[in-house]
């Protein structure tokens, strides 16, 4: 896969600034997109980030100049959604001015969130029948166009802990529960099943939806594919999709919506940090970093997963193998295993790449962990820092 390291180890960037810290190129997140709306200018469909994988809400308008909008799973990101790139005209690729749509989903809306949700929101998607008879009225109020979340109840990937379709799952309508009497103001489905998925998990999905949802697809004014959909990875299949998206738009005569996240700034992000300290174990070579996969990228724990290194292989692949890890009190706060060609040095930079998407939205203070400066990697070469944290961001959240 390529991770686009050259972008940051071109004339020492890393080495420019503080670690750790994030750093965004504006050159990969404009190749991402124009990926996406190659998409959408084939078949129509439109797309939206789906916040919950990026909200460098700096880069907001530019990706609303390619995309149409973004979806939250709650009421910040809906907040930040409209503050940001909804609440204002932009300006389109083809120079027109365009208002993007601002949609968002939730498992469960609670009343205190309802009001300003319906301030923000244009598209709001239920879990339940349930909840949209408690909320109807007030949403079709508001001009609000609805839609239920669907669970087609078909698995395509082995990682359970982000399986919709898993047995027993909190997440969607499935047919056997599914009020057909209850229609009348749901202006669209939506199902979200993939996760880091090609388009052949999309295309098995997409027949169960329609052999168990296929009727009601007919009076439905939009159909949302949601995420998963590794659109922008070097060997994803654009052409199968393009062919998908067509099939139910045109079939069905609806506007296909997809929600990618990930596709948006895959591999368009980096972590800078550096060796603090070098200890042995008996025959294990530590390094410890000021960059924790506690607090700075959990999915190295949670997925779990081994994050591309610039410059390494794999354990014993190269002459010098160490185990990074990270500087907090967690035992098992480890990042992985690594080989390189020459000792490590204490001081030394190292680059982690994929380090755009759930990273920001899912670091923490742990331990009173300072949280990563943000950066931005313009096109121009420049390096500009977006954001630095200090002790009040630890501090005010406790």
């Amino acid at each position: 896969m390529d991770y686009r390291f050259e972008l940051i180890t071109e004339k020492n960037i890393q080495n420019q600034i503080a670690t750790p810290s994030y750093v965004v190129s504006e050159a990969a997140l404009r190749g991402n997109l124009e990926i996406l709306r190659h998409v959408s200018d084939e078949t129509g469909c439109k797309i939206l980030l789906a916040q919950k994988a990026f909200s460098m809400y700096f880069y907001y308008p530019l990706i609303g100049r390619y995309i149409d909008g973004v979806t939250a799973s709650g009421l910040y990101e809906a907040r930040l959604g409209y503050e940001e790139l909804c609440k204002n005209e932009i300006t389109d690729l083809g120079g027109a001015g365009k208002k993007c749509e601002n949609h968002v989903f939730s498992p469960a809306y609670c009343e205190a969130h309802m009001e300003q949700l319906l301030q923000f929101c244009d598209h709001i998607v239920f879990n339940s029948f349930a909840q949209w008879k408690q909320y109807r009225d007030r949403a079709l109020g508001a001009g609000k166009e609805c839609g239920i979340r669907i669970n087609p109840e078909c698995s395509t990937q082995e990682h359970s802990i982000y399986d919709p379709c898993a047995p027993g799952s909190r997440l969607g309508v499935t047919v056997s529960d599914f009020e057909e009497a209850e229609l009348e103001g749901i202006s669209g489905l939506h199902f979200h099943c993939l996760c880091e998925q090609n388009a052949d998990a999309l295309e098995q999905t997409l027949a169960a939806v329609e052999a168990k949802f296929g009727k009601y697809l007919y009076q439905m004014k939009w159909l949302n594919f949601g995420g998963g959909h590794h659109i922008t990875r070097t060997d994803y299949d654009v052409d199968k999709l393009i062919k998908l998206v067509k099939h139910i738009q045109e079939k069905y005569q609806l506007q296909v919506y997809l929600e990618p996240g990930e596709a948006v700034a895959l591999n368009a992000g980096f972590l800078v940090t550096q060796v603090l300290a070098l200890v042995q174990n008996g025959e294990a070579h530590i390094a410890i970093l000021d960059a924790s996969a506690a607090c700075h990228m959990p999915d190295v724990i949670e997925m779990p997963y081994r994050p591309p290194l610039y410059g390494s292989g794999e354990r014993g692949e190269k002459p010098y193998t160490y185990r990074l890890a990270g500087p907090t009190c967690l035992a098992g706060d480890i990042i992985g295993d690594y080989s390189f060609d020459a000792p490590l040095k204490i001081g030394e930079r190292l680059i982690f790449g994929d380090m755009a998407i759930y990273s920001m939205v899912k670091n923490n203070t742990f331990n009173g962990m300072p949280l990563p400066d943000i950066a931005a990697l313009r096109e121009d070469g420049r390096l500009q820092v977006v954001r630095q944290f200090g002790y009040e961001d630890f501090k005010c959240r406790l």
